[in-house]
């Protein structure tokens, strides 16, 4: 039977899923709870390979369990290791200047400095979640101290970086203004303050208008500086994960400012990057591809299968679905969710595997893959959470 066809039990599926396996297998293996935050550099059976801690996913982990403590149940032990997480991040995440760190030990002394924005994104996302869950003062505080830093270097092309990735020069990535779309506006929205809300706005048309590309049916992930194409293999780039996770990032922002046309071009975009991914050959989304089709792109592992590809494509699809009532969306829903857990949750431990080659087969040297050599508790509960929540929302409305 195809999953699709019974909306209800797919909800309670993804919750099964969700605290059958995925929480407790973080629950048990990962947190730091002498230092606070949790264990990234941890394999598939729980073994942790290093105590060193990334910061942005430190920040990631501290959403991912305010929102499970927001959005599914607020279960004291949750909002325990949020503040654990929360009292580290606090603690030692930022320099003197406000920017945020990118690496630390598991005391929270810093191996590599502010080298991402990414990390800042990052921070207004944990920080927002955690005040949505606590009231905290100060984690508004921080999100805002965040929000005037990240906005007032944004201005300002060239004067950050974006570990792990490097941008060209001459151009801007999409993932920034991907990122900063939504957790700026989500800050905004939660403080009720039209300005920030305005700020993310502004990073939402950027890709819809600048990366979004309709005549090319896909979106690259670098572009110039002013929106136009750039004539290298770098500015051929595309990575649907990247293109179809940010488009529910828009759907988001535009279904809050009821803006339906916006929304269609967002759940098309979608569909491009979906049929553009699969693999004929041996199934599954691949990483990266050419937008022209002259080869592989200039991006690594990109015929390699990754997890969080398949949950941000799960999500998009399931609420793509919810605003526009196209049969392709569940479709194609089907497709990548019979391969998606055929292939990446592991039955004997209880957590997801997070790359796989292009046939499928997981590697024997996994933590050594670039760019990040970890696991995260973040894709794969957050897109689990957002899917209870669309689910419940459509066998309401059948």
């Amino acid at each position: 039977m195809r999953p699709s066809t019974d909306l209800a039990r797919l909800r309670d599926f993804y919750l099964d899923q969700l605290l059958g396996d995925i929480v407790p297998w973080w629950m048990e293996h990962a947190i730091d709870r002498e230092h606070g935050g949790v264990c990234t550099f941890i394999e598939d059976d729980g073994t942790i390979v290093s105590t060193d801690k990334y910061m942005w996913s430190q920040l990631r982990a501290l959403y991912t369990w305010s929102l499970l403590y927001n959005r599914i149940d607020p279960r004291p032990e949750w909002l325990e290791v949020a503040r654990g997480i929360f009292d580290f991040v606090a603690a030692h995440g930022r320099n003197a200047d406000g920017d945020w760190n990118y690496w630390l030990t598991a005391e929270g002394e810093v191996v590599e400095g502010p080298t991402s924005i990414y990390s800042d994104g990052f921070a207004i996302m944990g920080m927002t979640e955690f005040a949505r869950a606590t009231g905290e003062q100060r984690a508004i505080d921080i999100a805002l101290e965040t929000y005037e830093n990240a906005r007032a270097r944004l201005a300002r092309p060239g004067s950050y970086l974006t570990a792990p990735y490097v941008v060209p020069e001459g151009a801007k990535a999409h993932g920034v203004s991907m990122i900063f779309s939504s957790v700026f506006y989500a800050l905004g929205e939660f403080l009720g303050d039209e300005e920030i809300m305005a700020a993310g706005y502004d990073h939402a048309l950027q890709v819809m208008d600048h990366f979004r590309k309709p005549e090319q049916m896909c979106l690259l992930e670098y572009v110039a500086l002013d929106g136009s194409a750039l004539d290298s293999a770098e500015g051929r780039v595309v990575v649907p994960g990247h293109a179809i996770e940010s488009m529910w990032f828009q759907m988001h922002i535009f279904e809050h400012r009821d803006e339906a046309e916006r929304i269609a071009q967002a759940a098309e975009c979608v569909r491009w990057h979906v049929g553009a991914a699969w693999d004929p050959e041996w199934g599954g989304l691949v990483l990266a591809f050419d937008s022209e089709w002259r080869g592989e792109p200039a991006w690594e592992h990109a015929m390699r299968k990754f997890w969080w590809v398949h949950t941000e494509t799960l999500y998009a699809l399931l609420l793509s679905y919810y605003h526009t009532r196209e049969q392709w969306c569940l479709d194609w829903y089907d497709r990548v969710h019979e391969w998606t857990f055929t292939h990446f949750p592991i039955a004997e431990h209880g957590e997801w595997t997070m790359r796989l080659t292009r046939e499928g087969e997981r590697p024997t040297e996994l933590l050594s893959l670039l760019p990040l050599p970890i696991k995260d508790p973040f894709h794969t509960p957050r897109a689990m959470v957002m899917m209870v929540d669309v689910l419940e929302k459509l066998t309401r409305d059948t």
